[in-house]
């Protein structure tokens, strides 16, 4: 099965159901289809084995997937806030390109004179004035995405995603046409992030009504939400604070009404989300883990879940507020040591997926599988009741003194802290203990905090061997757009190491 047997059964199931946009860019299922094919005689015409789309979310970004599926070839939606010349070397490995960016871009691109904007890929498309469709390549094994990394560590890689693994993920987590005529769904990701591309395909395939925001702010959101009668929503942790941050400081706004509010694609502060559970009373809210090997989600805490946790006053119940939920239906997980042993309920390793919706594969590169599974480079542990909670990237970890730790264990005490908006720890070179412990945190708007304090804090609830040698106040963290924490960045941009007290350093094997 290929995208654009999803795009039919759309049509099939109703024709005449906006599915698209609003306003005068809104579009029925079968003017969706029309412009795909449309597009896809265009990318035809012009000799072109990629799609290139360097732009913010709009109409043009699902036109654009489905008819790259028609004609054949894989769409490859690009960073627009990568630097030029990465840019125009990413475009580069994609020739023969038929190419959708954002006018500014045209000229640093090396495109100018080529390439279209999202405006004009839309007039194009709406132009051709017929209604004949294309065969589509059908085979499922045809590459229909490749995403690239972040680069943040190393240059890019492209995952490959085939059309039996998007599909894989729709079928297996959506209901056909489950959705009502009035619903609206407001995707806040980018173009090039797997849950953008994963919320375009599932809510057309649901028949939910799908609204891009080009550029996020939490007014903007907010305004968005509310004038187009939005029920679903799809978020990043940091998005979800700072619309939190702006409710509580304007009392007087109400809350959207909405039926859903999913997120996902960095960890979740406990603090933020009580919050906006607090301020969302009657939405559902759902943890989404997933990467973008995996088709998206392969992990969810359902609505239940959340208010479950919340409500009780088990400590094992409440805890799961910090989990990503139970694997959902077609993935395996297993949970192994470093030499690929399965490890019990409760223990602590690397963490490997397998099914259908799973590529781990990089164009050049077979990837992480071995038999089937996928290594997601993630670390965590399952609870006896199949609660699954990630502790970080395996190569996050902290080597200290011969102890492994956990950044994320660390960082979740200190979100538990009143005045911290923000926090993240990093492991930094030490020449004595390998790796000595620095946790930097943006404090929370009127809120003064000290390195003392938040030392005491944590030694208070972890062992001393775990509270940070160094804590710094800063005004922001460096993240992607998408929310993800720029760890090695920040390390970079520590000061070289200095020696910690000695009444301050763990001794090697000593008790806690």
């Amino acid at each position: 099965m290929d995208l654009s047997l999803l795009l039919d059964m759309a049509v099939s199931g109703d024709p005449d159901r906006v599915v698209l946009g609003r306003g005068d860019e809104a579009m029925t299922a079968a003017e969706l289809q029309r412009s795909a094919a449309a597009g896809a005689r265009l990318l035809t015409a012009a000799g072109a084995s990629h799609l290139v789309y360097v732009a913010t979310n709009g109409p043009a970004f699902p036109v654009a997937l489905f008819a790259a599926a028609l004609a054949g070839i894989p769409l490859v939606p690009l960073n627009y806030r990568l630097a030029a010349e990465q840019l125009a070397e990413l475009v580069a490995q994609n020739e023969p390109a038929h190419v959708i960016a954002d006018a500014w871009l045209h000229e640093p691109l090396g495109t100018a004179g080529r390439a279209v904007t999202p405006e004009q890929w839309l007039a194009a498309t709406a132009a051709e004035g017929t209604d004949e469709v294309p065969v589509a390549a059908a085979d499922p094994e045809d590459v229909a995405l490749l995403l690239y990394t972040s680069g943040t560590t190393a240059a890019p890689k492209a995952a490959v995603l085939r059309h039996r693994n998007l599909t894989s993920y729709v079928l297996s987590t959506v209901d056909f046409a489950s959705a009502d005529e009035t619903d609206a769904s407001l995707v806040s990701v980018p173009p090039y992030h797997i849950a953008g591309v994963a919320n375009t395909i599932s809510n057309l395939y649901a028949g939910r009504r799908v609204i891009h925001l080009p550029a996020f702010t939490p007014e903007a959101w907010l305004e968005v939400a509310r004038a187009e009668g939005v029920t679903h929503a799809l978020l990043v942790p940091t998005m979800l604070a700072r619309i939190v941050d702006h409710l509580e400081e304007h009392p007087g706004t109400a809350a959207p009404a909405l039926r859903s509010l999913a997120y996902g694609g960095a960890p979740m502060p406990s603090r933020v989300i009580e919050r906006a559970l607090a301020l969302f009373p009657d939405t559902g809210f759902v943890n989404a883990y997933g990467l973008t090997e995996t088709s998206s989600t392969v992990a969810l805490l359902g609505p239940e879940d959340h208010r479950a946790a919340v409500g009780s006053d088990d400590p094992q119940v409440r805890a799961r507020l910090g989990s990503a939920g139970r694997i959902v239906p077609g993935i395996e997980l297993a949970v192994r040591d470093d030499d690929g042993v399965d490890l019990p309920p409760g223990t602590v390793g690397n963490l490997w997926v397998r099914g259908e919706q799973v590529s781990g594969e990089y164009r050049g590169s077979a990837g992480g599988r071995v038999d089937g599974w996928f290594s997601t480079r993630d670390r965590g542990w399952v609870d006896p009741d199949g609660y699954l909670f990630i502790e970080g990237r395996s190569d996050d970890t902290i080597i200290r003194g011969g102890e492994n730790i956990a950044p994320a264990e660390i960082e979740h005490v200190l979100q538990q802290h009143p005045a911290v908006a923000d926090v993240a720890v990093v492991g930094v070179p030490d020449e004595a203990w390998g790796q000595r412990i620095a946790a930097v945190v943006v404090a929370r708007a009127g809120q003064q905090v000290t390195e003392q304090e938040l030392r005491a804090w944590v030694r208070e609830r972890l062992r001393s061997s775990k509270t940070p040698d160094t804590i710094a106040v800063v005004a922001e963290l460096p993240r992607t757009d998408t929310g993800k924490l720029l760890r090695r960045q920040l390390a970079a941009d520590i000061a070289a190491p200095t020696t910690p007290p000695a009444t301050e350093r763990p001794h090697i094997g000593a008790p806690s």
